[in-house]
């Protein structure tokens, strides 16, 4: 979470496993969603009629990653990423044909340095004899210096312009959070009653070392834990967290690398817990804290859809099951 947040702005936020994410009030829509399994409900065809609609809208499903962003690049419009894409190929090929140009003024600095050695070595006799040849090769340098001051100059202009288009791209992204202090947020749930049992917030931000992560879960993980799933954040992978897992006999669970919903309850809590916090305002980690204190009760309190028995809070859910 950013450190100062506005109710009126977007709020982002960075997962461990699903990557950037920012939140911003849902849109109008103006158009009904759209998927491929619609064509079942259509009563006038029959199941291979709709099949192989079906398969038709969904040809790509078993093309490659690669293949299937490749094919993206080509079919989608300009988009903001698509120009930085193309800004980045064109400035490798400006790179590369940079360094040959480098290749080709190191030699040519070669030949003309053996040149003035060579000749300083003549007698002045040979000296005279070669007088020509010698001011002809003098001119020919001058002239080969001037063609690499102007090449210099043209290449400190483009630069110049291509740190500006990198500005002029990220502002237009809205990309304002960039300079922003973090505070890093730790969601700790219960997956079989939902209760959510800990945020606690790290002024450290995404630089959140794996001692401050132990010491937080040592005095907020319940003594009957036998499962802990994660995602594969390297606090999670070190030798301290390791070492908790052996003393308080858990087993730990990571999650795929780039599959968030292989911790799909987890995840949904950290959307819920976003949305709530979207028209919130805070200015410090203290007011965050405050904020989160008061999520987690009312969150616990309210009535949840995903549980066993629906309509139940999870504090309600989890008494009941102590109770079978």
């Amino acid at each position: 979470m950013p450190e100062e947040h506005l109710a009126e702005g977007r709020l982002p936020a960075v997962s461990g496993s699903s990557g950037h994410l920012v939140v911003a009030r849902l849109p109008i829509l103006t158009e009904k969603p759209h998927w491929p399994g619609q064509v079942f409900a259509q009563a006038d065809l029959d199941y291979s009629e709709a099949m192989f609609q079906y398969v038709a809208a969904t040809r790509d499903r078993l093309m490659s990653v690669r293949r299937r962003k490749n094919q993206a690049l080509v079919d989608e419009q300009p988009t903001r990423w698509r120009k930085e894409w193309q800004g980045r190929a064109e400035r490798y090929a400006t790179l590369q044909q940079r360094r040959r140009e480098d290749a080709t003024w190191k030699a040519l600095r070669d030949r003309h340095h053996t040149i003035v050695v060579t000749y300083r070595k003549l007698s002045q006799v040979c000296r005279k004899e070669q007088r020509a040849a010698w001011e002809a090769e003098l001119n020919l340098w001058q002239a080969q210096k001037g063609r690499r001051q102007a090449l210099l100059e043209t290449r400190r202009q483009e630069n110049q312009a291509w740190h500006q288009r990198n500005r002029a791209l990220q502002a237009a992204s809205g990309s304002s959070f960039e300079g922003a202090a973090w505070i890093a947020v730790l969601v700790v749930t219960d997956n079989c009653t939902r209760q959510c049992l800990a945020l606690p917030a790290f002024r450290s931000g995404a630089k959140l070392s794996s001692q401050e992560l132990v010491a937080a879960l040592r005095t907020v993980l319940p003594a009957e834990l036998q499962f802990l799933i994660s995602d594969q954040g390297v606090q999670f992978r070190s030798k301290a967290f390791a070492e908790l897992a052996r003393k308080a006999n858990f087993i730990h669970v990571p999650v795929y690398r780039h599959r968030p919903e292989s911790n799909g309850i987890a995840e949904r809590f950290v959307q819920t817990l976003k949305r709530w916090l979207q028209d919130k305002s805070w200015l410090s980690q203290v007011t965050l804290e405050a904020l989160l204190a008061q999520f987690q009760p009312e969150y616990n309190e309210r009535p949840h859809q995903g549980l066993a028995i629906p309509g139940l809070s999870p504090n309600e859910f989890a008494k009941r099951i102590w109770l079978m």
